[in-house]
């Protein structure tokens, strides 16, 4: 499976690399948010989802369909259907999710050089889980798509709490699931609403703007993450895949120093 081309995504500076395995190595669970920062689903998501809206009579570009939905969960998509928009909101997940799917089917890729991460977190032993505004449906049919299922041992969705994001529980929640206290959890996010979630579940966030929908808005995106919690933007995994464990620690502690 070939990753696509990112021309635009700029490496990290050393110093930049240093702080992010300072923030990784003073954790004990990583938590990644899914679409977006390990699926490099959003542009199907969102494409799919703007022509969704307009069978329902929601008009909305595809800008403000990003701005509006990134990150929120199925169920406060459907209630904003079924608020603003006209015929039977309960049809709405089902349309939605049959043009997905095939596409993922189809064109689903990860978000380049997330696996050489998740295998330095493999390799340093360092729990990582899975908390997504995904359906636990949506989430199969992504990781299925990606043939990386086995890759995932821990995964929790919104369909698990009362509120999804930007409300902490989704996060709170998989925490007490990996019995690991919320202060020393690290979020990675795309949406500044997973980056207010994360920040009131009292963990540390850090912003990601590598997906292919933000390939022309990183700047600007990345400043939206930072005004909602985010300690620090990555721009991409990549700079990442070169650090052995063992420099992780390294690297870590000569941040820490300086």
């Amino acid at each position: 499976m070939v990753s696509p081309v990112h021309p635009r995504r700029a490496s990290l500076s050393s110093e930049d690399a240093a702080t992010f395995a300072s923030i990784v190595s003073a954790a004990k669970l990583v938590i990644f948010d899914f679409d977006g920062v390990i699926a490099d689903s959003e542009v199907i998501s969102l494409s799919t989802l703007q022509t969704a809206l307009h069978q329902f009579g929601v008009k909305l570009s595809l800008e403000e369909t990003r701005k509006t939905f990134l990150g929120t969960s199925l169920k406060t998509i459907t209630s904003h259907v079924a608020e603003h928009g006209t015929g039977n909101s309960e049809s709405f997940p089902d349309i939605w999710e049959s043009e997905l799917f095939a596409r993922f089917a189809d064109e689903l890729q990860p978000v380049p050089h997330v696996f050489d991460l998740i295998s330095r977190l493999e390799q340093n032993q360092m729990p990582f889980c899975i908390a997504s505004s995904s359906t636990f449906k949506r989430l199969n049919a992504a990781l299925k798509a990606m043939d990386v299922a086995d890759r995932f041992h821990h995964v929790f969705s919104a369909e698990q709490v009362s509120r999804g994001k930007p409300a902490p529980d989704l996060f709170e929640f998989a925490a007490s699931k990996m019995q690991i206290d919320p202060e020393d959890c690290l979020v990675i996010e795309d949406s500044p609403h997973g980056i207010r979630a994360a920040r009131s579940a009292r963990m540390r966030a850090v912003g990601f703007t590598g997906g292919c929908h933000l390939d022309t808005l990183q700047n600007e995106h990345g400043d939206v993450l930072c005004n909602a919690g985010a300690e620090m933007v990555l721009r991409s995994f990549g700079d990442f895949a070169k650090l052995d464990m063992i420099g992780w620690r390294a690297v870590s502690n000569t941040a820490a120093g300086s």
